[in-house]
């Protein structure tokens, strides 16, 4: 029987939940919804909030107990990290971890509006057959790009192509700056593509999950008045190239298997489906 209790951290107490993540990290592609690079990019800001359910009875150790009491969070061992993204609630879990005591937990946080969650099945909700999530995984190889990496010099670039990207976005260099100085930092690497005129193109944020284990892609995207180039490609293998230099075994990344664009590019830069992933959803809810 699970003795769970739920953390609440702010950015700077993430430490724990990320070397979590880490652990639980396969050689492959991600085993559950969140990679420690979704957190780091949740940590562009200042007001990012992550969960750690941890378990009482599953590390009694000395060291293990005298280890966490110096973070200042928990003398029992992590079993969960997850945070609310929208309306979703996205979780992964230790291999053993106990998934009803989990989902009952949970429900404080699944209130009326939080009518999904990613990697926790919760009793009684459906999964969302109707937009399925591809997982792509792609395997180094020797890589040929235009990608360059993001330096200070280029924040204000990198923030504006996103913004060209994503409708409705509004990243500045600032968010970047939060987020290379948070404790998922130094997981990142950035490749900016650049058009012959200079202008930039294409950005990828690639995070390392540890050497022998997946990186992660997030996010990817191409100005809008530059698509069709093939920069952002350029921008993707540039960012895989990095993790693999790093030790990455494998990177993944993922998409709505509605998002047709999307799926082409990954393909196009050498990756492959493994799986589609399903949220749950609370019946009548979104």
């Amino acid at each position: 029987m699970a003795s769970l209790s739920r953390h609440r951290l702010s950015p700077a107490d993430t430490g724990p939940a990320l070397r979590a993540l880490r652990a639980w990290t396969p050689p492959d592609a991600p085993s559950g919804s969140l990679h420690p690079g979704d957190v780091g990019w949740l940590l562009r800001r200042d007001d990012a909030t992550v969960f750690l359910w941890t378990d009482a009875r599953t590390d009694t150790r000395a060291d293990a107990q005298t280890s966490a009491r110096a973070e200042g969070v928990t003398t029992a061992a992590p079993v969960a990290v997850g945070f609310l993204d929208g309306p979703v609630l996205r979780v992964t879990t230790a291999p053993d971890a106990d998934l009803g005591a989990l989902a009952a937990d949970a429900e404080d946080l699944l209130v009326p509006g939080n009518d999904a969650t990613d990697g926790l099945p919760v009793p009684g909700w459906e999964p969302d057959t109707e937009e399925p999530w591809l997982v792509f995984s792609w395997t180094p190889e020797p890589v040929s790009s235009r990608a360059v990496q993001v330096t200070e010099s280029d924040t204000a670039d990198r923030a504006l192509v996103h913004r060209a990207a994503f409708t409705g976005s509004t990243l500045t260099a600032d968010h970047w700056r939060t987020m290379k100085k948070s404790p998922a930092g130094h997981l990142a690497v950035e490749t900016l593509v650049r058009t012959p005129a200079g202008e930039p193109a294409a950005a990828a944020t690639g995070w390392f999950g540890g050497t022998g284990r997946c990186g992660l892609l997030e996010p990817v995207g191409t100005h809008a008045d530059h698509r069709g180039h093939g920069y952002g490609r350029d921008a993707v293998r540039g960012a895989c190239a990095a993790l693999a230099d790093r030790g990455a075994s494998a990177v993944a990344v993922l998409t709505p298997a509605s998002n047709e664009a999307a799926a082409a590019l990954y393909r196009s830069a050498g990756f492959t489906v493994v799986r589609e992933n399903l949220d749950w959803t609370r019946p009548g809810g979104m």
